[in-house]
């Protein structure tokens, strides 16, 4: 699979991944800050909406079971990270 598509495939698992908190997906939120893929291995970067979220490690791993899941996916991580902060702003129009 070309890493475009692969690229596009983790996005697409990590929509399935819902914050419990707000009822909405992972890429809606914005809480998705990158997805980096190269030779079947995929790399997620993701933040929570506030640093000490009691659900970080659950959405962390639900994040990397829906991206291991993906055809083509061969090695899944999912890394979370406060740098910058999340901030409303990073919410997709029409999300709420």
């Amino acid at each position: 699979m070309v890493a475009e598509d692969l690229r596009a495939a983790v996005l697409a698992a990590l929509r399935g991944v819902v914050d419990p908190e707000t009822g909405r997906d992972l890429v809606a939120m914005g809480l998705v800050y990158d997805v980096a893929v190269q030779d079947g291995s995929a790399a997620v970067t993701l933040t929570t909406t506030t640093r000490g979220c009691p659900l970080s490690e659950m959405l962390r791993a639900g994040a990397e079971a829906a991206v291991a899941a993906v055809s083509g996916v061969t090695r899944a991580s999912v890394a979370l990270t406060w740098d910058p902060p999340w901030t409303p702003d990073r919410i997709e129009a029409g999300a709420f």
